[in-house]
């Protein structure tokens, strides 16, 4: 994933940071709970598209 790429996008629900998860190829939006996928290196930035964070998810840092 590109760092510059990262640095640009944000979760297109609340508009906050997302936090990149190498191992799983998504970005994580603490703020609206959402998982986005990562595919073949594109970004799906769609809200239908994400999966909902688990509990013990949303705790971690």
């Amino acid at each position: 994933m590109d760092k510059q790429l990262l640095a640009l996008l944000v979760c297109p629900v609340t508009q906050s940071k997302l936090i990149y998860k190498k191992e799983q190829q998504e970005l994580i939006s603490k703020a609206a709970g959402l998982a986005f996928p990562i595919r073949d290196g594109i970004p799906v930035m769609l809200e239908n598209e994400a999966r909902t964070l688990t509990a013990e998810e949303r705790l971690e840092k």
